[in-house]
């Protein structure tokens, strides 16, 4: 299901229902937040948002492996595998695992780093290090507290930032801000800030960091002379088709899905066929692509879609290293 329109308005009178649904909720996201976590015998870093939904988590765990692993280090990724079917802890096998196994997001970091799914947070840190993690970087988490960390960003959308503030099923977030913001060492705002200004403002002393997700220019030069019909099953589709005109390609039609959408052979054929009556070109998200892997119902689509994949740019990249360096190194 797509997320309610409200949740990303000021507080009307369908939040207001739900109020009192969402205290519910709040405390006992908050009572398990308050817990204390299992060491994982190495360094834990969390890439985590505060609300349903996508913030860029998965490009920032990625940066940051980038970095890490520049620095001498042997990154893992840590992921629930959001949309498999994995229980015990697996190491990601990119080539041959398919995004009904693993999830669309461990198909994607286990291109860059060796990935680890599992349900359980703990037993899968223990995995890690056992195949031979020198740290770990988890992408989510940061509601979860079974796993004790050693340094957590919290990544902000700058367009949307928290919508109307309120809990689920009220709003977006997770649990109540406060308690969110203090397991955190760090913000990440993606994007312009225009959204986020509220969440900087109660952060206090937090270090607030500042990025946006660039895309490939070899592969948008081949695109401008193109139309296209965009089409994604991500937390915020609307983003992913601001990318896609910021870049100056030009969209005929677009398709929006809820985040994580598993396509069926139905809908992968309308695209198809939408695609070649408007004389259009598919383009979708690297994590939709991933969804169509090792699908034969999906193959068409996955096959005619191109893909923009985009990679996080961090402006003060330098003092972000510096601040995890230091976490660390303590």
């Amino acid at each position: 299901m797509r997320e309610p329109a409200f949740w990303w308005r000021q507080k009307g009178l369908a939040s207001a229902a739900l109020v009192p649904f969402a205290k519910i909720y709040g405390a006992i996201a908050e009572s398990r937040m308050a817990k204390t976590g299992t060491r994982a015998g190495l360094p834990v870093l969390c890439v985590g948002n505060f609300t349903l939904g996508g913030a860029g988590k998965t490009p920032t765990a990625m940066k940051l492996a980038e970095w890490l692993r520049a620095a001498g280090e042997t990154p893992f990724f840590l992921t629930r595998g959001y949309g498999g079917k994995v229980i015990r802890p697996r190491l990601v096998n990119p080539e041959t695992d398919a995004a009904r196994i693993v999830g669309d997001e461990a198909l994607l970091l286990a291109r860059v780093a060796p990935t680890v799914v599992a349900r359980n947070r703990v037993l899968g840190a223990a995995f890690a290090r056992a195949k031979g993690a020198s740290l770990v970087v988890m992408d989510d988490g940061l509601q979860n507290a079974s796993l004790a960390k050693d340094f957590t960003v919290a990544v902000i959308d700058g367009r949307r930032g928290i919508g109307n503030a309120c809990v689920f099923p009220a709003g977006p977030l997770r649990a109540p801000l406060a308690i969110q913001i203090k397991r955190c060492d760090a913000l990440l705002v993606i994007g312009d800030d225009i959204g986020a200004r509220y969440v900087i403002a109660q952060a206090g002393a937090l270090p607030v960091f500042h990025g946006r997700l660039a895309t490939e220019p070899g592969v948008v030069a081949r695109l401008r002379a193109r139309k296209v019909l965009a089409f994604a099953g991500i937390g915020d589709p609307d983003k992913f088709f601001a990318t896609v005109e910021q870049a100056g390609i030009t969209i005929g039609a677009r398709r929006a899905f809820a985040d994580h959408h598993r396509y069926s052979a139905e809908e992968a054929a309308q695209l198809v066929m939408a695609a070649e009556h408007e004389t259009l070109t598919l383009l979708t998200t690297e994590k939709d692509h991933a969804r169509m892997t090792g699908d034969p119902a999906l193959s068409a689509l996955a096959t005619q879609a191109k893909v923009l994949p985009v990679t996080l740019e961090v402006d003060e990249s330098d003092a972000l290293r510096a601040l995890v360096r230091d976490k660390l190194r303590r």
